[in-house]
């Protein structure tokens, strides 16, 4: 075992010259991601300015992750049974034209109202992304491809967040909103080069639009894999989310650090999810699914917990690396899980019914959070979204240990086509 640790980063790395299609996808992750979080400052800081709220900044993130649910739960299948590469370019220039229009807006409520158009196209977005790229590299790649695209979107999440802080401080929101527009005209022209066929095996055969929905929830109930992340990543949701909301106020507030502390927060929130994202794969052979989940997500318990207790933003930002590193590792595995755990025909689906449970839970977070923490504080607020996190890492560790992440899914038989096919 010793003897292959030491080539593991360069086989990682190795994987974007082996595989040119997800190296397209990985820069097209880069510089989409860069310009996102970027501008999640940039929105974040205009309508808190505008209304002073923090209830605003929960309907504009709510705004964005609200689509997903509908989607999830509605049209799910639509991943499955459409090109996935014709869903994520289109939903590249979809979200360029509503970045490009945010400069005009002149109040919050349009503001909030363009952050559901991207909710939209972002909600058919990522559940193609991951649906399709277990078909991008080899099985024995897939770990190191999760983990390395989910490590570039959070690298992008720490130096965006930060210049984005910075941007806004210095020249205003307006230029962090048509950077990020001129990313998603970059990621669509980079996923134009990567052949149909090698994002999807085939188009899903379709039982009638709502029994395609109703298969993707049976599925959910009866994968193991797919039920573990079900139910502990949607605990674990909720906390994230009141952090989220709690996060503007605790920088702003709290401890007077202005634009560049919220920015320096969220941006070591990235830096953490970098790192613990570009490490899962490793841990996970070293250490077994089961043990790295848990102690993920039990390390997003401790990192919110010191946020929470932190004398100062600098204190606070070291506690959300922690956070973040947890958080960066729990992705990794909820992707590994999924992918593994449903066949090419209903991973779509899957991905966008296990996103849609998780903007419900983040919804609800976020409405609490949003309701309580102008009134009892951005700290107490957090403490609870630790405790949250805690118990979600106790079901994780829990369910997951009932999982073997070593094997591949067997595809299943085709569904059966209701009528004449």
């Amino acid at each position: 075992m010793d003897s292959r640790r030491p080539s593991e980063p360069r086989s990682r790395l190795g994987l974007l010259g082996r595989e040119p299609s997800f190296a397209r996808l990985f820069l097209a992750t880069i510089g989409s991601g860069a310009g996102t979080w970027l501008a999640l400052v940039a929105l974040e800081v205009d309508v808190y300015e505008r209304t002073g709220s923090s209830a605003w900044i929960a309907a504009l993130l709510i705004a964005d992750l609200l689509p997903t649910f509908a989607i999830g739960l509605l049209v799910g299948p639509l991943v499955d049974r459409l090109s996935r590469r014709s869903l994520m370019i289109n939903a590249d220039l979809v979200r360029f034209g509503a970045f490009a229009v945010l400069p005009f807006t002149t109040n919050a409520t349009q503001i909030v109202a363009l952050a559901a158009v991207v909710g939209v196209a972002t909600g058919f977005f990522r559940p193609a992304v991951y649906a399709g790229l277990p078909n991008l590299v080899e099985d024995r790649d897939l770990p190191a491809a999760n983990s390395l695209l989910q490590g570039a979107d959070n690298l992008t999440w720490a130096l965006g967040s930060v210049a984005g802080g910075a941007l806004a401080a210095g020249v205003g929101v307006h230029a962090a909103y048509w950077i990020n527009s001129a990313t998603f005209l970059l990621s669509a022209a980079l996923l134009i080069g990567i052949p149909q066929s090698l994002l999807q095996a085939a188009a899903a055969a379709s039982r009638g639009h709502w029994q395609d929905v109703k298969d993707g929830f049976a599925l959910a109930v009866s994968s193991r894999p797919i039920l573990t992340v079900l139910i502990a990543w949607n605990v674990a949701m909720f906390a994230i989310a009141a952090m989220n909301v709690a996060e503007p106020r605790l920088a702003l507030r709290t401890f007077s650090a202005g634009r560049f502390g919220l920015g320096l927060m969220m941006g070591c929130a990235g830096l953490g999810l970098t790192v613990g994202a570009l490490l899962a794969s490793a841990w996970i052979a070293r250490r077994g699914l089961p043990n790295v989940y848990g102690i993920s997500l039990v390390l997003i318990a401790l990192g919110i917990g010191g946020a929470a207790a932190a004398p100062n933003v600098w204190v606070a930002s070291a506690s959300v690396i922690v956070a973040g590193c947890g958080n960066g590792s729990a992705i990794v595995c909820n992707a590994l899980l999924v992918q593994r755990g449903a066949p090419d025909a209903l991973r779509g689906r899957a991905f966008a019914m296990l996103m849609s449970t998780n903007v419900a839970f983040v919804t609800t977070g976020m409405v609490v959070a949003g309701w309580l923490t102008d009134s009892i504080g951005a700290r107490w607020i957090l403490a609870a979204a630790g405790a949250f996190a805690g118990a979600a890492g106790v079901i994780g560790f829990g369910l997951a240990r009932r999982v073997s992440a070593s094997e591949p899914v067997r595809e299943q038989e085709p569904l059966a086509v209701s009528g004449p096919v």
